[in-house]
C-alpha cells in the first residue's frame, strides 16, 4: 500500500477500497475485481485525478509528472461493435463499452524494475490519473445497485474503467471536486453530471440567446447569469419585458416572481435581507442629519497641474492635487500625464528621470510578453484550447468595442488592432483570468486616452489589480458589493428599500453591471473618462462607487415608486437610463452623501467598514434612552473632518511612459 506521505503534491482527497471490476465474471473472481487508491492532488496550480492499485510500488512522483507528459497519459479507445448510441439505456454493461489500447508507462520505477509498464500482476495496466482541466462529465450508477460506481468521461469521447466505491460513499468525491469544477446533472440523464466550465461560460457570447423563446431564455440565464448581464442585459431584460406580454400564452402566464428567483438565484449565496443574513446589521431609523450642498469646481488645468511640479519633475502636494481633481476632473489634455498616477502606473513620488527610467524597463517587460503568444505558431495553438478560447473571444469582443467612436470605427482600424494586442499580451501577463467579457470596456478608454500601446497595457493591468474581484469565477467581489449597496441603501431611505423587496427587487441585480464594468456602459464616453478619473483619487471614501449607485437610484426613486413600477418595470426602466444620466449631477448627489455620512455621530459600524471610515470607540446605545433597538452598532465620525471622509491611500505600483505605438484620437473639448 503507497502512503499518502509519499505523493508529492496536496491531497485533497483520498480513498481507499475503489475497485475496478476488469471483467464481466461474477464477483467472486478475484481476477476480476483490482483494488487500488484514489485520490485528487493540487500540484503547481493544477488538479490530478489519481487511481492504482493499492499493491502497485509506483513512485508517487513519477505519476504526477505523468500528467505533463503526453506519451505517458493512459489511452482509450472505443470498441465501435460495443458501443451504444449516446445516452442510450438499452447498454447491457458500462464495462463493454470500451476497451484499453495502451498502459500508462511510468518512467521511473517500472522500468527500473525491468518490468514493460502495465505488466504488474496485469493490474498497473489499470492504473490512470488526468487532469480535471480534461473532465467533461461523470456518470454516476442508479440507485439501489448495493455499492455506487463512478465513470470519467474526458475530453475527445475518452471515458475510463468504471470505479467502484465498495468502502466508501462516492459523493465525497463529488464534493471535494465541486470545490473546482461546476457539476450540474444532464436534462437527458440525471444519472450524467456535466461539467460546467465556468471560465468558458463567463465568457461565451449571449448574442445567440436572443432567438430563444422568453421561458426557453430565462432558463438559459439562470446557467449563465454572469454573461447574460454583461453582454446583453439591457436587451435581455427589454426582451423578456416584451415577451412575457406577447400573444403565447405560455409566457405570458408566468409570474414576475418565478424571474424574480432566477435572478436571486443567479449569483449563488448572495443575500440581500440583511435581516436573514447573520453578522450584517439591521439598520433602521437613523437620523443622518441635513444633507450639504455640493458644487463641482473646473477641471484641473495644465497650467495648474505643471505648478504643481518641483524642478525635478515631482508633484509638490499629492492630496491637495487629488482633492482638485476629484472636485473637477481633469482637462483631456493633461489626462495622458495624470491617469498614469491615479492609476499606480507611476509613483505618486517619482522624478521626472525616475518615470523615464520606469517607461524603458516596462517597455520591455510589456513587449516580452506580447512575443509569447506572438511567437505561438498555429501547431501549437491546435494544441492550446484556452489560447485558442482567449483569442476567438477577445476577436469577437474588440470587432464590437466603441464602435461608434471615431478612434474605433470602421475596417482595420489601428485602434482596433492596438486593443486585440493589449488584451492578447494581458492573457500572457494573467493567464489564470485570463480574458473575460467586459475587459475590453475597461480597456477601451484607456488606450484612447493614451494613445500608446505600453501606457495603455500598464494603465490596463494597474486597473484590472482594481477589478479582478470582479471577473473572477466565484463573482465573491460581486457578491460583497450588492450587499454592500444593499446596506448603504438602507441607511439612506429604508422605505425605498422595503418598496425594492416587495417587488422582488431587494436583491439590486439591475445594478450589476453598474458594478462590474464602473459604469462604463451607463454613461456616454467623455463622460466615464470623467467619473473613472474621480472615482481613482480614492475620494472622498473607500467604495465611493456604491455612493454613485445610491444617488442615481435616489434620483429614480420618485418615478419607480409613484408609478408603482412592479419588477419587470423596474428592470426595463434601469436599463432604459444608460447614455441619460447627468455625470456632474451624480458626482455632486453621491458626494453630498458621503458628507452626510462623516457628520453623522452614530454611523452604523457596518457603514463604517464598508466606506472605510476611521475606527473609533464604539459605544452601544443604552436600552434606556428610548432609541430603536434595531439600530447598528454606532460608529462616531465627529471627529473627521467635515469637508472629506478619510482617504484611502492607494498601494503605488512602479508603471512606466512608453514609447510604443501611438495613435491620434480626435480631442474633446475641455
Amino acid at each position: 500500500m503507497a502512503a499518502a506521505g509519499v505523493v508529492s503534491g496536496k491531497i485533497v482527497y483520498e480513498q481507499e477500497g475503489v475497485y475496478i471490476h476488469s471483467s464481466c465474471g461474477k464477483a467472486s473472481d478475484q481476477d476480476s475485481l483490482i483494488s487500488g487508491i484514489l485520490r485528487v492532488l493540487e500540484k503547481d496550480a493544477e488538479v490530478i485525478v489519481d487511481w492504482r492499485p493499492l499493491d502497485d510500488a509506483l513512485d508517487s512522483s513519477s505519476i504526477l509528472c505523468a500528467g505533463k507528459d503526453s506519451s505517458s497519459v493512459v489511452e482509450w479507445t472505443q470498441a465501435p461493435k460495443e458501443r451504444a448510441p449516446r445516452g442510450s439505456e438499452h447498454q447491457s454493461s458500462y464495462e463493454a463499452e470500451w476497451d484499453m489500447v495502451n498502459a500508462v508507462s511510468f518512467k521511473k520505477k517500472a522500468h527500473t524494475n525491468g518490468d514493460a509498464p502495465g505488466h504488474r500482476n496485469g493490474k498497473s495496466k489499470w492504473s490512470f490519473l488526468f487532469s480535471l482541466a480534461d473532465l467533461t462529465s461523470i456518470k454516476q450508477s442508479r440507485e439501489g445497485m448495493g455499492w455506487s460506481y463512478l465513470v470519467f468521461c474526458l475530453k475527445d469521447d475518452v471515458a475510463l474503467p468504471a470505479l467502484h466505491f465498495h468502502q466508501g460513499d462516492s459523493r465525497l468525491l463529488i464534493e471535494s471536486l465541486e470545490k473546482y469544477v461546476g457539476l450540474c446533472a444532464s436534462s437527458q440523464d440525471n444519472r450524467i453530471l456535466l461539467v460546467n466550465c465556468q471560465n468558458k461560460s463567463l465568457s461565451q457570447s449571449f448574442e445567440n440567446l436572443l432567438d430563444e423563446p422568453a421561458y426557453g431564455l430565462i432558463q438559459k440565464i439562470k446557467k449563465d447569469p454572469y454573461t447574460a448581464t454583461m453582454v446583453g442585459f439591457s436587451k435581455v431584460t427589454n426582451y423578456i419585458f416584451d415577451s412575457l406580454r406577447g400573444s403565447d400564452p405560455s409566457t405570458h402566464q408566468r409570474p414576475p416572481s418565478e424571474m424574480a428567483d432566477f435572478l436571486s438565484d443567479a449569483i449563488p449565496g448572495l443575500k440581500i435581507n440583511q435581516q436573514e443574513e447573520p453578522g450584517f446589521e439591521v439598520i433602521t431609523r437613523i437620523d443622518l442629519g441635513e444633507r450639504p450642498v455640493v458644487q463641482r469646481r473646473e477641471p484641473v488645468s495644465l497650467e495648474e497641474w505643471t505648478k504643481s511640479l518641483d524642478s525635478e519633475g515631482r508633484l509638490l502636494n499629492v492630496e491637495s492635487m487629488k482633492q482638485m481633481i476629484f472636485r473637477g476632473g481633469l482637462s483631456h489634455s493633461l489626462r495622458k500625464q495624470a491617469w498614469k498616477f491615479l492609476l499606480g502606473y507611476f509613483p505618486w513620488d517619482s522624478t521626472k528621470e525616475e518615470r523615464t527610467q520606469l517607461q524603458k524597463q516596462k517597455t520591455d517587460e510589456y513587449f516580452r510578453m506580447k512575443l509569447q503568444w506572438k511567437s505561438v505558431s498555429e501547431e501549437q495553438e491546435k494544441r492550446n484550447s484556452r489560447l485558442r478560447d482567449y483569442r476567438s473571444l477577445i476577436e469577437k469582443d474588440v470587432n464590437r468595442t466603441d464602435r461608434t467612436n471615431k478612434f474605433y470605427e470602421g475596417q482595420d482600424n489601428p485602434g482596433l488592432i492596438l486593443l486585440h494586442d493589449i488584451l492578447m499580451t494581458y492573457c500572457m501577463y494573467d493567464f489564470d483570468l485570463g480574458y473575460i467579457q467586459g475587459m475590453s470596456d475597461l480597456l477601451s478608454p484607456l488606450l484612447y486616452v493614451m494613445e500608446n500601446e505600453v501606457d495603455a497595457f500598464w494603465c490596463f493591468a494597474s486597473y484590472m489589480d482594481q477589478m479582478h474581484q470582479n471577473f473572477e469565477e466565484q463573482m465573491q467581489g460581486m457578491k460583497t458589493q450588492l450587499i454592500q449597496l444593499s446596506t448603504l441603501l438602507r441607511l439612506l431611505d429604508s422605505g425605498f428599500c422595503s418598496y425594492l423587496e416587495s417587488q422582488d427587487s431587494g436583491y439590486l441585480y439591475f445594478c450589476f453591471r453598474w458594478l462590474l464594468i464602473r459604469f462604463k456602459r451607463e454613461f456616454s464616453f467623455l463622460d466615464i473618462l470623467r467619473l473613472w478619473e474621480v472615482m481613482w483619487t480614492e475620494l472622498p471614501c473607500k467604495n465611493f462607487h456604491l455612493l454613485l449607485c445610491c444617488a442615481i437610484l435616489e434620483s429614480e426613486k420618485q418615478q419607480i415608486m409613484e408609478r408603482h413600477y412592479g419588477f419587470n418595470e423596474i428592470l426595463k426602466h434601469i436599463n432604459e437610463l444608460s447614455m441619460k444620466i447627468d455625470v456632474e449631477d451624480i458626482l455632486c448627489k453621491a458626494e453630498a452623501i458621503s458628507l452626510q455620512m462623516a457628520q453623522c455621530k452614530e454611523l452604523p459600524q457596518a457603514v463604517c467598514e464598508i466606506l472605510g471610515l476611521q475606527d473609533s470607540e464604539v459605544t452601544t446605545p443604552d436600552s434606556d434612552t428610548g432609541e430603536d433597538e434595531n439600530v447598528g452598532t454606532p460608529c462616531p465620525t465627529s471627529a473627521l473632518p467635515s469637508n472629506s471622509l478619510p482617504i484611502l491611500a492607494a498601494a503605488s505600483k512602479a508603471k512606466d511612459d512608453s514609447p510604443a505605438q501611438t495613435l491620434s484620437p480626435p480631442m474633446p473639448a475641455d
